[in-house]
């Protein structure tokens, strides 16, 4: 599991916002596109657990501090990407993440 999700260059992000200039509720919308085709779509409040649920929780075990990221799982339709894939991913408002599948280096 640990090889298939971390490895070089397997967190791409848009850039960090401050949470006080961050507008989303439990409708808004969390989206992957693979090639302009939606894979993934669903809404924050489809989570099994919410946000500040998530960040009591590893409060508890660990020091966040800020500009910590927590990865959360995805709705349904995982599936492989392939080199020279176009991918997309949107929530809600914030600013969107794309970036193309290249070869390893």
């Amino acid at each position: 599991w640990d090889t298939a999700k971390g490895f070089d260059h397997s967190c791409p992000m848009s850039p960090i916002i401050p949470k006080e200039d961050i507008n989303l509720d439990a409708n808004s919308s969390i989206q992957l596109e693979v090639n302009d085709d939606i894979r993934q779509q669903s809404t924050i409040d489809k989570m099994i657990y919410s946000v500040p649920e998530i960040i009591s929780n590893l409060s508890q075990l660990f020091r966040l501090r800020q500009g910590d990221l927590i990865l959360t799982g995805t709705p349904e339709g995982v599936s492989n990407l392939n080199i020279g894939d176009s991918v997309s991913v949107t929530c809600g408002d914030l600013i969107p993440c794309k970036f193309v599948i290249g070869q390893p280096e």
